[in-house]
């Protein structure tokens, strides 16, 4: 096979690009949580200004913390279903979580109170991390080594949009728009399944390679110390992006008193910005191998959460962007690092242990932010501790190997 089907990119054909237009379905359900959760604490708390800015959230920022944690955690059973994929096809999976997860957050519009709204989008949760995780499997599957770091890009630029059109969605709506209207905006993915459904086709590399043996989710000890490894990694980046994204329209409209069209310039701005993040990603990942490009952007990534929460909206604007950045960046290499460091029996069930392990990294994120943030009466000193573990992470990407230029055919025995 050429690394061109015809004059595209392996990444240009139709089974990449419909995976890709699941994972916007995915961005646009998951991402609503973040973009609505001050206004749900707002309509089912009660807002004060006598406890000075945290007051105006609603509830305390522990408990959105929690709540944010939970949903996130529910994401541990995004596991399971991603092991089946490699037991029943990617296919089948893919189809089968994007009805169920964009059903369930389509639901989420009609909660009566706080914690129905954060059961029902716990219960999407699962469906929507290991579609998103399924789907860079395929792309990763149906591309060559020299075109890989870009399918994988797409992805997460996909994924990337989805969750822009939900913020912008939300800034231009007329007042200020009830949650229960942005929540209801999964209703349009929901409905667009069926149209992408006969483009999503199984890969030819993954076709006869079921594996059968072995618990849903296990690792074959060949493979578990670099497993292990990549694991760690991207649990660190989680656990800076967690709090750094999710807290954005909590820190900005509530503390900061910024509009809610001024917070949706800033997503409306991270979709470029992550697209030339992915680029660069992609472009280091391909000249200066996976390992690196990887170390670098989760460096950069803890720092620009760390400036992010420390000041005011201009700091909030630098640091959420470069974050969008190099969190972009970083996609592209680890993503080929997971399809080229094992082999297509276990390529699902090892993304769905980095889904796992990137929700542990969030939820700890999330529930020490929050934690700190309470303790300390503020947002700076939990954005400069958390942001300065992350950082020093980044050097245990040494303990990995370079899998820059390499077929997936060569990992087949």
């Amino acid at each position: 096979m050429n690394a061109r089907t015809g004059r595209r990119r392996s990444w240009l054909t139709a089974p990449v690009l419909s995976v890709a237009g699941l994972s916007l379905g995915a961005g646009i359900s998951a991402f609503g949580v973040t973009a609505v959760v001050g206004d749900v604490a707002a309509t089912f708390g009660e807002v004060t200004v006598d406890d000075g800015s945290l007051g105006r959230i609603g509830l305390p920022v522990t408990t959105v913390g929690i709540a944010l944690a939970v949903v996130r955690a529910a994401s541990l059973g995004s596991l399971w279903l991603a092991a089946v994929a490699d037991r029943h096809g990617r296919r089948r999976v893919l189809l089968s979580v994007a009805a169920v997860g964009y059903g369930l957050s389509s639901l989420a519009a009609l909660s009566p109170g706080f914690w129905w709204y954060v059961a029902l989008v716990a219960l999407a949760r699962p469906c929507l991390s290991a579609l998103n995780a399924v789907a860079g499997v395929v792309a990763a599957e149906a591309s060559r080594s020299v075109d890989r770091a870009g399918a994988l890009g797409l992805i997460a630029a996909a994924y990337g949009l989805g969750s822009g059109i939900v913020s912008v969605g939300r800034g231009l709506l007329p007042g200020d728009p009830s949650f229960r209207v942005v929540a209801a905006f999964s209703l349009v993915p929901l409905l667009l399944v069926p149209l992408l459904a006969p483009h999503v086709s199984e890969p030819a590399i993954a076709r006869g390679r079921v594996r059968a043996d072995g618990l849903p989710g296990a690792v074959p000890r060949l493979y578990r110390r670099r497993v292990a490894v990549l694991a760690f990694l991207v649990g660190m980046i989680a656990m800076a992006t967690g709090p750094g994204f999710t807290y954005l329209f909590v820190y900005g409209e509530r503390v900061l008193h910024a509009s809610p069209l001024e917070v949706a310039a800033l997503v409306l701005a991270a979709g470029p910005m992550g697209l030339i993040g992915i680029l660069l990603g992609r472009w280091g990942a391909d000249r200066f191998g996976r390992r690196v490009t990887g170390a670098v952007t989760l460096g950069g990534t803890g720092l620009a959460v760390a400036v992010a929460y420390s000041g005011g909206f201009g700091h909030l604007a630098v640091g959420y962007l470069c974050t969008v950045l190099l969190g972009g960046a970083f996609a592209p290499a680890q993503g080929a690092l997971a399809a080229e460091l094992v082999p297509t029996a276990i390529r699902a069930t090892v993304a769905g242990w980095l889904t796992v392990t990137g929700v542990i990294g969030a939820v700890l994120g999330l529930a020490t932010f929050g934690i700190v943030a309470d303790a300390t009466g503020g947002f700076t000193v939990a954005a400069w501790s958390l942001g300065g573990i992350v950082a020093a992470s980044a050097v245990v990407f040494h303990a990995l190997p370079e899998t820059r230029g390499l077929e997936l055919e060569d990992l087949e025995a």
